[in-house]
């Protein structure tokens, strides 16, 4: 079994978040907890609102995908009982359940913390799930295994203090070798392991790129630093969201992520400002502990009947298309394709036997929303596809085109925009029927997302799909945006795939078979499809595509989305995380007496890093309600900063004798001992006491507390 030392600490955790959620679900459902400020709270523990009203998804925090055979069966059984009975596994190698109701939450929390999965900080605006290559550990081509680094940064940024309040999400990947498995380019931070001999000893280190990211503005990370010493990629990170979290853009939500925050100020500028954090983080060097991940033991050898496979084609395209031999030399691992992503309770739970049996307990869940396997010997891999078969779990092509990535869409998706999981099975049927040779073509694929937000990644993959839609007076026609051209060279080059046109969503299955078809026709010697794509030119493809565009002569079915038999009706609701609500400036002032109380808490627990952040917090919060109570808005911290100092120092409406600006700011200047965070609490807690005193004069001439739209205080 791997090795799992935070599974202790999970535990001691458990009884205190479980105990929380219970009482602010009790608290919201009372009344006494604004709608805005719970649904900020649930997305931390993992809660997400779904398409269906009263329902929920809950989505589960998996580090780098690491399952036991024990933690997928208490999933099952958890699904089972709570749920519709499915697991979805998802590009962030975690597992989501749907249709949750709310007053589950907490025994979903309590069955899950027993086995050592945790959900918090899965949404919302945290250090989301940090992913890896799959094969991690296992690969030939890795100079060392990933893993390790992975599970240390995730236990250093859970439940930290710097995570709690971000302007958006953060989200951080760790390839296993060039080749860019974990797709390191469209992530806030992308780790590629590295190597280099000084006096014959061996440094490990990490290539470092930061600021890629999906979405409707698609940006390749830009590389930060060719070798990053290992002792440095967390605190690297740690300074890097200290930045992200004072000058990232919060108001206009299109913009709130680090990707645009880099591109404003220029890499250089960003890394200068990363420098300048350092002092005050809380280690300026943490070495990761490498045998925290241990490698599982392989089952015993033992001597197994002969057993008749009764397809030997089929068996022999398995092995060539799902399985690979590891850097263990006569071990096998073993790669399951998973359509869509999903697996019902009971399919699983025997899977979990299955792996008992012939693999090591070490399931890798990968970004193309399927299982690894490690460790299996050769003379068990009939057996094993004998009992994968007969569970429906042996398709061949593995990361090929038939193995199609596609997000849950409209099926449970407030933001979905067209059905993503029926158009990607209608194309897998195409690619086994009428092109069973790209089975065996490991270096093209297909990416479906339900709308421009890229959950299934479509920007990422040589033929992308995402929901859209077309006016045709007076209807709407479901459609789907064509793009074409990204992933990863196999020289390890990011590609961001390029838009080419939008068409109908029926009539995507004739697109692929004109792109696949011109690709078979055109292309030169077995040539790799991106570069076919770049040698024909966007025009090319758009005039190929054309055709499909015309929406004058659509059928009746045409008008329909997959999966429904009546006219389309676009519903896309408002994202979790993009709402518009309401709140009063005396509920803002309650923020920052929580987090002068946090930062006493953990000054008296010796957490001197996490006291003086959060008593940093306490000051931005209160300067904000106060500009909030004239009306400026807050978008950035920086300005928060700055605009306190113009609208109350300079205007002498504050006691303050010095800039609120250089007070607060003290924060990068000191390094986090005792002393400081002592002098930083007393600094925040008076700062605190004469933003009560202020706001309790301004309620005495005007009346009334201040309602305030929350797009106007999202810093």
């Amino acid at each position: 079994m791997s090795k799992n030392p935070d599974k202790s600490q999970l535990a001691e955790d458990l009884k205190s978040d479980v105990t929380e959620l219970e009482n602010k679900i009790a608290a919201f459902k009372k009344g006494e907890m604004q709608e805005e400020r719970f649904r900020h709270y649930r997305l931390t523990r993992g809660v997400y609102g779904q398409r269906q009203l009263g329902v929920h998804m809950f989505r589960t925090k998996i580090p780098f995908g690491l399952l036991t055979a024990d933690q997928l069966i208490r999933l099952a059984d958890v699904s089972e009982k709570y749920t519709n009975g499915n697991l979805h596994l998802t590009t962030r190698q975690n597992i989501q359940m749907h249709y949750v109701k709310l007053d589950d939450a907490t025994s979903i929390w309590q069955e899950l913390g027993e086995a050592g999965i945790t959900a918090r900080e899965a949404c919302g605006n945290t250090v989301r799930n940090i992913t890896a290559s799959a094969n991690a550990g296992i690969d030939p081509d890795e100079p060392f295994d990933v893993s390790p680094y992975v599970y240390e940064t995730f236990r250093y940024f859970l439940r930290n203090p710097i995570c709690q309040d971000m302007g958006r999400k953060i989200k951080i990947a760790f390839s296993s070798s060039d080749k860019d498995s974990a797709y390191t380019y469209f992530h806030d931070f992308g780790f590629v392991p590295r190597v280099k001999i000084e006096n014959g000893k061996e440094i490990r280190g990490f290539k470092l790129v930061v600021g890629g990211g999906l979405g409707a503005q698609s940006i390749i990370a830009q590389t930060a630093y060719e070798f990053l010493a290992e002792d440095q990629i967390i605190p690297f990170m740690e300074a890097a969201i200290r930045v992200f979290d004072r000058y990232g853009e919060r108001e206009k939500r299109f913009k709130a992520r680090m990707k645009f925050l880099v591109k404003e100020l220029g890499l250089d500028g960003f890394l200068k400002l990363v420098e300048e954090e350092k002092k005050a983080i809380a280690n300026t060097s943490l070495k990761v502990n490498r045998e925290i991940i241990t490698a599982a033991p392989p089952v015993p050898a033992v001597d197994r009947p002969e057993i008749k496979i009764e397809d030997q084609a089929a068996y022999d395209l398995w092995l060539t298309t799902n399985v690979f031999e590891q850097k263990q030399k006569e071990f096998y691992a073993v790669q399951i394709r998973l359509p869509l992503g999903d697996i019902m309770a009971e399919r699983a739970r025997l899977f979990a036997e299955v792996v008992r049996k012939y693999a090591a307990d070490d399931i890798r869940i990968t970004v193309n929303q399927g299982f690894v396997l490690r460790y299996v010997r050769e003379n068990d891999l009939p057996h094993l596809y004998q009992a994968l078969r007969d569970l429906d779990l042996a398709k061949p092509g593995f990361n090929s085109m038939a193995n199609i990535t596609a997000c849950p869409g409209t099926d449970t998706c407030n933001l979905g925009v067209t059905n993503s999981t029926g158009l990607a099975t209608v194309l897998e049927e195409v690619i086994t029927a009428e092109y069973p040779q790209l089975i065996e073509e490991s270096e093209l694929d297909i990416k479906i997302s339900g709308c421009m937000n890229a959950c299934g990644q479509h920007m990422a993959a040589n033929v992308g799909f995402h929901g859209s839609s077309i006016k045709k007076k007076p209807f709407v026609v479901p459609a789907m945006q064509i793009v074409i051209g990204g992933g990863v060279d196999p020289d390890g080059t990011p590609r961001i795939a390029d838009k080419i046109i939008k068409v109908p969503t029926k009539k995507i299955p004739d697109a692929l078979r004109i792109i696949l078809n011109d690709y078979d026709e055109v292309s030169e010697n077995n040539e790799y499809f991106n570069h076919y794509y770049r040698r024909q030119g966007k025009a090319y493809f758009y005039t190929l595509l054309k055709p499909l565009a015309d929406i004058e002569q659509l059928t009746k079915e045409e008008f329909y989305d997959w999966g429904d038999d009546a006219d389309y009706v676009q519903a896309i609701g408002v994202g979790e995380c993009a709402g518009v609500a309401y709140d009063v400036v005396g509920t803002i002032v309650k923020d920052a007496e929580e987090k002068v109380q946090l930062a006493d808490e953990a000054l008296k627990e010796g957490l001197f890093a996490d006291s003086i952040y959060h008593s940093y917090t306490a000051l931005v919060i209160g300067a904000k309600a106060l500009l909030l109570a004239k009306d400026v808005k807050c978008n950035t911290q920086i300005g928060i900063l700055r605009d306190f100092d113009e609208h109350y120092i300079d205007a002498d409406e504050f006691p303050l004798d010095q800039s609120f600006k250089e007070l607060a700011l003290k924060v990068k200047k000191s390094a986090p001992g005792e002393d400081f965070a002592k002098e930083y609490a007393g600094i925040a807690s008076d700062f605190f006491q004469k933003v009560l005193s202020v706001r309790s004069a301004q309620l005495e001439k005007d009346g009334t507390d201040k309602n305030i739209i929350d797009r106007y205080y999202k810093a």
